[in-house]
């Protein structure tokens, strides 16, 4: 038996699983703290399920709370960023492009030292460790508890960055160290950005994680704890202390992947229709396409790892705007997880999409009389709006002329009709409402290697082996079935400017979660 929790803006979804068979779903309404919600959708699941907690080998959590907390700018440490480029990057300092009140948020000191290697690995300067000491000292002296380390080009050599988490260690071990080599990617703005985001969510990581975990243990659960992150694997609870970024966008990632075991399809678009937002991703294999480019993240351009995912402000909860069928609008404004205060079918004075589908007959919620005095074409004009705007954000997740199938999820997935202009045969399964908690619970675990080679004359297989393996082994270490792991994607990407015929290899690996006989506590 396994447990799987998906905290979305309107409703917090829990599922028990037995094997591939879903045992008994649950779906309240999700609470300003997110944690209560979490605790009463396991006291219902309890009740409803009648599971006994001995038999519950494993808890798998998709959580909304550091993306929250960053958006809010809340509860985030005093961080300071240590950079490596000097004499070069000076222009451009940390934080540059930020939002000013997330700067002030953060505390928003930064450092630029000596250090950094050219594109081809050489280095810019040496690194001047007396130069990091004294901003070590700095730092403890103005508050900073997190930093953010970052070096020119780190992914092709990280060796200043760390020498500098060594030195840091010796003279301020109690600074939470972030390096930008084990976040983002090329491209030293937006991966810097990442790993100062990551630095900030640090101290908050830690105790949402125990939290997390008093919240499971409360409920009589002893089982592992793991963490859903944003490419729909697991990670344990270490590690979500150290990379809390990882969960970003770990909401939609599930519905896709909990779209994907619930269809059978693991080439589609997925649109996920949940109370505030629609999210509309693309399956490749199965798991979510990456997106290619920058994501911004708080108004802050980042490069680390996130599923392409478009969302548009469209949901159950979503305000219905205009007096008639010429001038209507759905959304982008939601009442989210006041839908049952609000709307008008339980009593509220708010007209929402849920409103409409019940006065339309596609939904039996509430209470129909008070939605009876809509005017038939002014019903028939929302829901056409909402066709229109679910099948043009469809059509923009394409990448080929073909039609894809799209599968449907999430509990306002009822607003969307049968047929979508542009799109292939749509499908909407049993158990669609929950699919973010299904796609959960079945996550596996992953490893990456993300790295530049040098590939000299012959050698491209073995470096692709080795890299392979690396992965393999990475998700083993994670907690995979060895038996049961395999290669999901493989990117190779030639460097021109680079010398030795540099590549950029890119490997993911993916494998069935080791599920012990005995229940062990999850956190140490």
């Amino acid at each position: 038996m396994r447990i799987g929790i998906d905290v979305g803006g309107t409703h917090t979804d829990a599922i028990v699983m037995d094997g591939d068979r879903v045992v008994a779903t649950v779906k309240c309404l999700t609470t300003e703290d997110v944690t209560t919600g979490i605790v009463a959708a396991l006291r219902v699941l309890r009740e409803q399920s009648e599971v006994d907690p001995k038999d519950v080998r494993a808890v798998m959590i998709g959580t909304t709370h550091f993306i929250n907390a960053l958006v809010e700018a809340n509860r985030l440490a005093p961080t300071a960023a240590l950079r490596f480029g000097l004499p070069a990057t000076a222009a451009l300092p940390p934080m540059v492009d930020w939002p000013d009140s997330l700067v002030t948020a953060v505390g928003g000191r930064s450092y630029l030292c000596h250090g950094g290697v050219e594109f081809d690995g050489q280095d810019i300067a040496d690194l001047d460790e007396d130069e990091i000491r004294r901003a070590a000292h700095d730092m403890l002296s103005h508050g900073v508890r997190s930093v953010a380390v970052s070096s020119v080009f780190s992914p092709v050599s990280a060796e200043h960055e760390l020498r500098a988490a060594e030195l840091l260690a010796a003279e301020a071990p109690e600074l939470d160290v972030s390096l930008s080599h084990e976040i983002g990617r090329l491209g030293l703005l937006q991966r810097e950005n990442a790993t100062i985001i990551n630095a900030a969510l640090r101290e908050m990581a830690a105790q949402i994680v125990d939290g997390l975990a008093a919240a499971v243990h409360g409920a009589g659960i002893t089982a592992p704890l793991y963490l859903s992150q944003n490419d729909g694997t697991l990670m344990e609870v270490d590690y979500a202390r150290r990379y809390p970024v990882a969960t970003f966008a770990s909401g939609p990632t599930n519905s896709m992947r909990g779209a994907a075991f619930l269809s059978g399809l693991t080439d589609c678009a997925v649109v996920d229709v949940g109370g505030t937002t629609t999210d509309v991703g693309v399956l490749r294999h199965g798991f979510p396409r990456e997106a290619a480019t920058e994501v911004v993240v708080a108004g802050v351009r980042t490069n680390f790892r996130m599923p392409d995912v478009l969302s548009i402000g469209l949901g159950g909860g979503s305000l219905v705007h205009g007096t008639g069928a010429a001038d209507v609008a759905v959304g982008p404004d939601s009442v989210g997880y006041r839908l049952t205060d609000r709307a008008l079918v339980f009593g509220g004075d708010t007209l929402t999409a849920t409103d409409i589908a019940v006065a339309a007959g596609i939904l039996d919620i509430g209470e129909r009389g008070r939605v009876r005095h809509l005017a038939k074409d002014f019903v028939a004009a929302v829901l056409a709006d909402i066709e229109t705007k679910v099948a043009r954000t469809v059509d923009r997740m394409r990448s080929s002329r073909e039609r894809p199938p799209v599968v449907v999820v999430g509990g306002g997935g009822i607003l969307v009709p049968d047929t979508l202009e542009g799109a292939g045969t749509v499908h909407r399964t049993e158990h669609f409402a929950v699919a973010n908690a299904i796609g959960a619970a079945i996550a596996q675990v992953g490893g990456e290697v993300d790295r530049i080679y040098p590939i000299e004359p012959g050698r491209r297989e073995a470096v692709l082996d080795a890299a392979k393996q690396e992965a393999v082994d990475r998700a083993v270490a994670g907690g995979a079935d060895p038996g049961r792991v395999r290669i999901v994607d493989i990117d190779e990407i030639p460097i021109a400017y680079l010398p030795g015929n540099a590549t950029r290899v890119r490997v993911k690996a993916v494998g069935d979660l080791v599920l012990g006989t005995d229940s062990t506590d999850g956190v140490a």
